[in-house]
């Protein structure tokens, strides 16, 4: 008897995609998913968990996020220098007058795997403050995020898993 084997991605084979997105007036929580699925590449059907098959993430306008209801103050980050009584919190508010990509950053990474492959997936993650971003040279796709059931497009491909007529 045959058994057919799933097809695994391998670190090589991966064709790596930008893709630009605005995040004014965009909830932080709602963009972090989709930024997320796109770094891990969950959208393809050459998904691997153990690979990283996604794409790179170019976000301007990160400044002008929002939250839903009273998260602005209820929101906090907090971190410990490493000396005793060491703790730091910041609210979300506090957090974006001092370092606004940080709010987006943190939000994706805790979507992430929490091991080696999630901080490399992070990597492909650039966050820029303002309209402007120096990625030009890549040729990012803009994305537009209104619709519950989001995926970016996919490249057109003949005969990738489908019977020639």
């Amino acid at each position: 008897m045959f058994r057919q084997s799933s097809y695994l991605a391998k670190p090589g084979e991966v064709e790596r995609r930008w893709y630009l997105i605005d995040a004014s007036n965009q909830v932080v929580g709602r963009l972090a998913v989709v930024i997320a699925r796109i770094l891990m590449g969950k959208y393809k059907p050459e998904f691997t968990p153990h690979t990283d098959t996604g794409d790179f993430v170019v976000v301007v306008n990160s400044e002008k996020v929002r939250f839903t209801g009273k998260k602005w103050d209820q929101v906090y980050y907090e971190w410990f220098s490493g000396y005793p009584g060491g703790r730091k919190v910041r609210t979300a508010r506090e957090m974006l007058q001092r370092n606004p990509t940080k709010i987006l950053r943190e939000a994706v990474r805790r979507m992430l795997p929490k091991n080696k492959l999630g901080r490399r997936m992070l990597l492909k993650l650039k966050i820029y403050t303002g309209p402007q971003h120096p990625h030009q040279a890549q040729q990012p796709i803009p994305l537009t995020i209104q619709e519950r059931t989001w995926a970016p497009p996919l490249p057109q491909r003949s005969g990738f898993g489908v019977p020639e007529a």
